[in-house]
């Protein structure tokens, strides 16, 4: 049975922000859903309880490779607990085969949507995110090796470069998956969301789809953080929610770690519209 749905991203691109779109417009409730409300409906692929299942250690004591391993185990037993409708998940992996491992079961597969960023913007969350100078981010977003560490959020995970995360997820020819860019969320919210609703076949009018967006905007989700905390936040960043606006790479990065970013994706980010003007 093919009842997988996938909401992808590389870190920091978004992924969140859809998600509580997704569950205000299916919930309809009459106030923001809070952020365990969002989280509880996305469950994600690397929650640690799925895969502590499966060892006779600590999960914080299983190397990348035991965890890597495990993946199609723990998305087969996912499934198995709940045998009717869709089941949501949340991913960052690369959409791929590793060490002969598939990190995400396609056959099982329903739908997917893959949410991309500028990854010169992307850079900056990520510094924020993970504790890193900038130079760094740049660095992390750019190795083909690139994977995250298990912490109390989520077992190790494989994320590769920002420019192999988005074409192993971009090249699938299907109408089932659909590709969203940040950018055009923030710009062109209510075009770019009714694509969401009509993936999952859903029927709302064009007021609920606003309220679905003005309930899942940044000024919301930032309150809702300051009022309850978010057991998503790194225990590095001062909150996991930032402004949310684009191009803030214009301010921040250098000349030089923007020749960086561009040279390492250009590629990717000419296929998306991501280079700047100079560089086309």
């Amino acid at each position: 049975m093919s009842n997988l749905v996938w909401l992808a991203s590389y870190p920091k691109s978004g992924n969140t922000w859809l998600r509580a779109f997704i569950v205000n417009l299916i919930a309809r409730p009459e106030s923001p859903a809070t952020l365990d409300q969002i989280t509880a409906f996305f469950q994600s692929e690397a929650n640690p309880k799925f895969y502590q299942r499966f060892l006779t250690k600590p999960v914080s004591e299983a190397s990348f490779e035991e965890l890597i391993a495990l993946r199609p185990k723990v998305q087969q037993d996912i499934m198995s607990s709940q045998a009717q409708g869709s089941i949501m998940l949340k991913s960052h992996n690369q959409l791929t085969v590793f060490d002969g491992t598939p990190l995400h079961n396609l056959d099982a597969t329903a739908a997917a949507i893959y949410v991309l960023r500028n990854p010169l913007d992307v850079v900056l969350s990520v510094a924020d995110h993970f504790n890193l100078s900038i130079d760094q981010a740049i660095d992390f977003i750019s190795d083909p090796n690139t994977g995250t560490a298990t912490d109390e959020q989520g077992v190790a995970g494989f994320l590769g470069s920002w420019s192999q995360h988005v074409e192993s997820w971009t090249r699938a020819n299907s109408p089932q998956f659909l590709t969203l860019r940040y950018e055009d969320m923030l710009d062109k919210p209510l075009p770019t969301f009714t694509k969401v609703a009509k993936l999952f076949g859903i029927q709302a009018s064009r007021q609920e789809l606003l309220q679905a967006v003005d309930f899942a905007s940044f000024k919301r989700l930032l309150e809702n953080e300051n009022k309850n905390g978010f057991a998503e936040k790194s225990s590095h960043a001062k909150r996991f929610f930032r402004d949310g606006r684009k191009n803030q790479w214009i301010e921040k990065l250098t000349e030089e770690q923007i020749r960086r970013v561009v040279s390492a994706h250009r590629e990717q980010m000419a296929k998306h519209n991501y280079l700047p003007p100079k560089f086309r």
